[in-house]
């Protein structure tokens, strides 16, 4: 809750980036009441284990958030996560994914993560690409922000070879 002002002014000085491609900004700016009532509504998903929200904070300044998500049919967490439009192409995005991936896998009933992204998000797929994740497919969805497709690809890494590196590319 004492970073609710820092994540409002961080959405909001990067709102003209996200509204094309995340949904949830269609909503902003939110109020300081229902900006309290999502934090409270990811804190009782953190603690129901179903989703896991994180601030991506570098010297005291929001440039991102990112998050662990049970949404996937079978043993598997999907990542998600957005970056500051003041922070774009530094690496915050794939840093955070290769971290989540990391912290997934350290859950015993975990066997795979993915990253799903519209078709026409190049940005954000090449987050997975550059983790070695695999592109396993796509499939068809509603369009639900102005720049999207309705087209999600799904990348996915299964435990074995992120823990050995194979068909994993790290720098």
């Amino acid at each position: 809750m004492d970073d609710a002002d820092a994540l409002s002014a961080a959405i909001l000085d990067s709102v003209h980036h996200l509204r094309p491609w995340m949904p949830w900004a269609a909503h902003e700016p939110l109020d300081p009441a229902a900006r309290r009532a999502l934090l409270t509504g990811w804190q009782e998903a953190w603690l129901a284990a179903t989703d896991h929200h994180f601030g991506m904070w570098l010297d005291d300044v929001v440039v991102g958030g990112c998050g662990l998500h049970a949404r996937l049919t079978g043993p598997g967490l999907e990542i998600g996560y957005w970056v500051h439009a003041g922070h774009l192409r530094r690496g915050y995005a794939t840093a955070a994914a290769r971290a989540l991936t990391t912290a997934a896998f350290t859950r015993s009933d975990i066997d795979f993560v993915e990253i799903h992204h519209d078709r026409a998000n190049l940005a954000s797929g090449r987050v997975p690409a550059a983790l070695g994740y695999l592109r396993i497919g796509e499939e068809p969805r509603t369009v639900l922000a102005p720049y999207e497709q309705g087209i999600t690809v799904i990348w996915r890494v299964r435990r074995a070879a992120w823990a050995s590196g194979q068909k994993v590319a790290r720098p």
